[in-house]
């Protein structure tokens, strides 16, 4: 009896144990780790940056199919057409709406704290060359009128879809091909079924995949550190912090809100994706953990074609902070070059952000570009004030891929709550920890987390 207690291992032991298996665990350990080899050896800190790097790129090869048998899957499933066509109606209005509000306090913060203001900035004396490459795409993005933008929708082939990365024409090519097996009917079955196995084995996939997230994260975080210096974030300016604390007000404000109204906690779905959003903290991209997070909503209660239609249409339609930062750093650079703006031109503003911002996903330096194409279609504002916000934009892009993703979650637990698509008794438990979702955070695909953990919810739950 006493080897017996002796051997039973502490409960702080199984906390420990507990903590350093989970992803939450292991990626704020690589944080730490990061950080310390970025103050203490900055020059091979700054060569680690192949790490990030290559997670990001082995999580985006599979983002393209994961797509596809997600929304797929999620038409047949839905029973009639006429439902996948309202949550998309439905979806796309949220995101107009909430891209108005975030864009309208982004030019508010900046008439009320001004940061840009007493910099006393000479256009004439910024260099231009940093800023050659983005002013050029950024023509090519403005020059696109809206039938350009259309067409840019339509991959050349099915193929080209996945090839080029364009989750706008992945999800084009998704819905028709969804939308025509739902129509076939009985006979689509079996192929139905297969993309539901083909789906389970790249979620298999991405649980390997998922596993490097630490390492990806260290990676990400020396490079930063190493190159720029940690004291550098003292450094950053007021334009930083104000945007830091947009984002955390429209998060709390606005999207808690609207949570509220829907029966639910925005800080507790926050909490749920702790993991998830640790691993954007390190690689400022959003895109990382796309997939992990359309399984922990589906696992939480949320129907598969609602998420299936929501988060990917979101990635390229729904981005809530940086929304916030276009005309934030549109009005900053105005103020800095002792630019006047009166009400017609940041309404004028207002308008072209509303339209520029949505084609800011798969663009390389997608900030700067999309905010060059914002100031060249209002000329007030010189556009070669991008020099003032170029050096910053790395960190204030940590904050907004962070708000991106809430924002985009945020309305998938939305439009399942207009449509009734969310089981809310196990949404609760799931946000409350009774249903633990530990295997989830480890990177393991969801069906077998579920079988894991709790049994597999019946399609009542919103599978």
């Amino acid at each position: 009896m006493q080897h017996a207690v002796q051997s039973r291992p502490a409960p702080g032991g199984r906390l420990h144990t507990r903590f350093t298996r989970s992803l939450f665990g292991q990626v704020l350990i690589a944080l730490v780790i990061g950080t310390a080899l970025g103050m203490l050896f900055p020059e091979f800190a700054a060569k680690l940056k192949p790490l990030g790097d290559a997670f990001i790129k082995l999580v985006k090869m599979l983002i393209g199919p994961i797509v596809f048998c997600v929304v797929v899957a999620g038409i047949c499933g839905a029973g009639e057409l006429k439902k996948v066509g309202r949550v998309g109606i439905k979806a796309v209005l949220y995101f107009e709406i909430v891209t108005t509000i975030a864009l309208g306090l982004g030019i508010l913060l900046a008439y009320v704290f001004h940061p840009g203001t007493g910099m006393n900035v000479d256009p004439r004396s910024l260099d231009a060359s940093a800023i050659a490459g983005y002013i050029e795409n950024a023509t090519k993005v403005k020059s696109e009128g809206t039938a350009d933008f259309l067409l840019k929708l339509i991959p050349n082939t099915i193929m080209g879809a996945f090839s080029s990365g364009d989750v706008l024409q992945v999800l084009l090519v998704s819905v028709l091909f969804g939308c025509a097996l739902s129509l076939v009917g009985e006979k689509a079955k079996p192929l139905v079924s297969l993309i539901d196995t083909f789906s389970h084995t790249l979620f298999k996939m991405m649980g390997f995949i998922i596993k490097l997230a630490p390492l990806g994260v260290l990676g990400a975080v020396a490079f930063t550190v190493g190159k720029y210096g940690i004291g550098s974030l003292k450094q950053l300016g007021f334009l930083v912090v104000l945007f830091y604390g947009a984002v955390i007000v429209f998060v709390l404000v606005v999207l808690g809100t609207i949570m509220r109204l829907c029966g639910f906690s925005v800080i507790k779905l926050i909490r749920y994706l702790r993991a998830e959003l640790l691993v954007v903290l390190g690689t400022a991209s959003s895109d990382s953990v796309l997939p992990q997070v359309m399984k922990k909503l589906e696992f939480m209660g949320i129907k598969k074609s609602v998420v299936g239609l929501v988060i990917p249409t979101g990635y390229s339609f729904n981005l809530d902070a940086f929304s916030i930062y276009l005309t934030l750093a549109a009005v900053f650079i105005a103020q800095a070059t002792n630019t006047p703006l009166a009400m017609g031109d940041l309404l004028g503003i207002l308008a072209v952000a509303l339209i520029t911002s949505k084609g800011a996903h798969g663009i390389p330096g997608s900030a700067i570009v999309i905010l060059a194409a914002t100031l060249s279609a209002h000329p007030a504002i010189p556009a070669i004030g991008l020099v003032l916000v170029l050096s910053v934009d790395w960190f204030i892009g940590i904050a907004r891929a962070l708000g991106n993703l809430i924002g985009n979650c945020v309305a998938t637990v939305v439009v399942a709550a207009w449509e009734k698509d969310i089981d809310r008794g196990r949404a609760h438990d799931v946000l409350n920890g009774v249903v633990p979702a530990t295997e989830l955070d480890e990177g393991l695909p969801m069906a077998d987390a579920a079988d894991a953990v709790v049994p597999v919810p019946s399609p009542a739950a919103g599978r």
